[in-house]
């Protein structure tokens, strides 16, 4: 349940809500239209009742008799749903609804003129609903007391009720479904702060924005001010992480230099060997602080960092164009314009010098720079026409701390690998016929338009 999307859950509960509601609300109303059929029912039974009170004589032996019988016919057919029924002296009319069985009436004091409502039991095993009445007959009719009933079965009343919860049904679900559409809305209207938060989120981390800020809900900015917070706190611990390593990378180029000096006074004494050993520590360790330094700067600049790829690379190729070896080549530059990548141009303008500077240190005649957009990305391919490496040694020089030859270009594409690590992007090389390709794929910087 817990992975369930938040807009799923508070849907589903809704639509629980609704069903339980309007199925409360469907039983509720049918037990009121119940108990209005039954008052009908009641009103009913009471004027039959009158009419059968109405229509009692004496006949010729002086016996009681129903001179008039009620209209309604169910009182003529055996269990017809419709009885009557007198007694009065010990003397007993019935209906000929009733055939012979007479209704069970309870014990009951009655005034003169009062009316009790019962709930009997019924021919054929059935449920009667009953309005019974005592009255004293009038002189001519022997001044009798008389108790007189009149019952319909219940069945009838409780097709009824079936017939209004059948009637009730379309509408109760069309109304359901009005309401589960409407609680819908609502969830998405309430919901919406929600993808605002996203998109911001998402504006912060690829460079457009730098804070969520306050434009939220009063239920929302609390949160939105909290990762506002954390955004702050986190550049503070990078700006700090920057500077100690700053620290130490020029506390670390005094001792590299005087070991670089003691080197040279080595080699010039003619201790060849223990000035190489020194020289090979100290550019060690020179390349690791370059590498540290390369990738606190990209750390402090991400996403919000923006650069033409087609400028740097022009700036790139015309300094190093001028060098011995790239005045002899012929270099070709085949990048689109408005091509914006989500680095720092210096940090761009690093990786890809070194890249660059290798390809003309390898190439042949020609070194070819092209680059494209590849979804939300730009990948930039730096390609010589030189001899290349074996397919099997790619691996190998990928590996860190790795080097092409001895001539030192091996700091140059760590240097270059670790910011395209730094800028969530990718370093690889290929083999090319003729020559070496290095593809530097890197984030594409958003327009801010959108």
């Amino acid at each position: 349940m817990n992975r369930l999307s938040l807009r799923l859950r508070l849907t589903l509960a809704g639509a629980g809500a609704v069903t339980l509601a309007i199925a409360l609300a469907s039983l509720g109303l049918a037990a009121l239209f119940a108990a209005h059929v039954e008052r009908r029912a009641v009103a009913e039974l009471s004027v039959q009742l009158d009419q059968v009170l109405a229509g009692i004589e004496r006949d010729a032996a002086g016996a009681l008799d129903l001179a008039t019988a009620p209209a309604d016919p169910r009182f003529q057919h055996p269990y017809g749903g419709l009885y009557w029924q007198l007694d009065a002296a010990g003397e007993r009319l019935r209906s000929r609804s009733l055939w012979d069985y007479d209704l069970p009436l309870p014990p009951d004091l009655l005034h003169d003129g009062a009316a009790h409502v019962h709930r009997l039991p019924g021919p054929e095993g059935g449920e009667l609903l009953a309005v019974e009445r005592s009255v004293t007959l009038p002189a001519r009719l022997g001044a009798v007391t008389l108790r007189a009933a009149v019952a319909m079965d219940r069945a009838e009343l409780a097709e009824a009720r079936t017939a209004f919860l059948r009637d009730l049904a379309p509408y109760s679900a069309v109304l359901a479904l009005a309401l589960m559409a409407a609680g819908w809305a609502q969830i998405a209207v309430g919901l919406r702060p929600l993808h605002a938060i996203r998109d911001r989120v998402t504006a912060v981390r690829t460079g457009r924005a730098a804070r969520l800020g306050e434009e939220f809900p009063a239920e929302v900015r609390p949160l939105a001010a909290e990762v506002d917070a954390l955004l702050a706190a986190r550049e503070a611990e990078l700006a700090r992480a920057r500077t100690r390593a700053g620290d130490l990378a020029h506390g670390l180029k005094t001792p590299l230099q005087a070991l670089m000096g003691e080197a040279g006074r080595l080699r010039a004494g003619g201790r060849t060997e223990a000035a190489d050993a020194i020289e090979e520590i100290a550019g060690a360790m020179r390349a690791h602080v370059e590498r540290e330094l390369a990738r606190s700067r990209v750390a402090m600049q991400g996403r919000a960092a923006r650069a033409d790829v087609g400028q740097v690379v022009a700036g790139l190729i015309r300094v190093i164009g001028r060098t011995r070896a790239g005045a002899a080549l012929d270099w070709r530059q085949e990048v689109p314009e408005g091509l914006i990548a989500a680095a720092d141009p210096d940090d761009l303008a690093e990786a890809l010098g070194a890249l660059i500077e290798n390809a003309a240190h390898f190439a042949d005649a020609r070194v070819t720079v092209a680059a494209r957009r590849a979804g939300a990305r730009v990948e930039i391919a730096i390609r010589d026409d030189g001899p290349g490496i074996a397919p099997d040694r790619i691996d190998a020089l990928m590996a860190r701390g790795a080097r092409a030859d001895t001539s030192g270009s091996g700091l140059g594409l760590a240097i270059a690998r670790d910011i395209a690590e730094a800028l969530d992007g990718s370093l690889t090389l290929h083999p090319a016929d003729p020559g070496l390709e290095a593809r530097l794929s890197v984030p594409r910087a958003e327009d801010p338009a959108l």
